[in-house]
């Protein structure tokens, strides 16, 4: 019995060290991944739609709903030059891709037509639908594909002007599903 009892407190024990240094590490970093997260996402902001600043919007007091056609919208942003003037939206969404889900944060000009596109997250195939996420050449040009399309984007294969990435067509698909979604959200926050 004596023995359990040791092992119990040396279990007790290690555990509250381990547990209070983690405490300690967290709050030293946090601020600094706080700081990072902004940056890394003002940045991915600035890629799709450059702006002097962006203004998340409250997508409760805008009536919008959580997810259209299963892309589900996570923030709305407008895009503010240096007078506060809305030079566009920036729309995040998640949604599933072929491997996992992708969050993509879709620039959406004035003119209601996409300005640029930005993977931020996503868990696709390396050398498959990774591609849409890569900052290689052939990522850049697939990527600019998007564009100045409208909300009526969509494949070759269905009609239109995207060239799906060879072997990542549910990707592509996804990620032009998603454009139009974010052109139709923006749209109602505008009207």
């Amino acid at each position: 019995m004596n023995k359990i009892f040791k092992l119990t407190l040396v279990l007790l024990l290690i555990c509250a060290i381990v547990a209070g240094v983690l405490g300690v590490i967290n709050e030293l970093t946090y601020r600094r991944i706080e700081e990072l997260t902004i940056q890394k996402t003002n940045t991915a902001y600035g890629a799709v739609l450059k702006a002097e600043s962006y203004k998340e919007l409250d997508k409760a007091a805008l009536g919008l709903p959580a997810a259209i056609d299963k892309v589900n919208i996570d923030s709305v942003n407008e895009a503010l030059d240096a007078s506060g003037n809305v030079l566009g939206y920036v729309i995040v969404t998640t949604f599933s891709g072929a491997q996992g889900n992708i969050t993509l944060a879709s620039g959406v000009d004035s003119d209601f037509l996409c300005s640029g596109i930005s993977v931020i997250e996503h868990s696709e195939t390396s050398g498959l639908g990774a591609v849409a996420a890569s900052t290689s050449q052939a990522g850049a040009d697939w990527r600019a594909q998007f564009a100045g399309q409208g909300e009526d984007i969509a494949l070759t294969k269905a009609g239109g002007q995207i060239d799906a990435i060879s072997g990542a067509t549910i990707t592509s698909r996804t990620i032009a599903k998603a454009v139009s979604v974010s052109i139709q959200v923006a749209k109602e926050v505008a009207a």
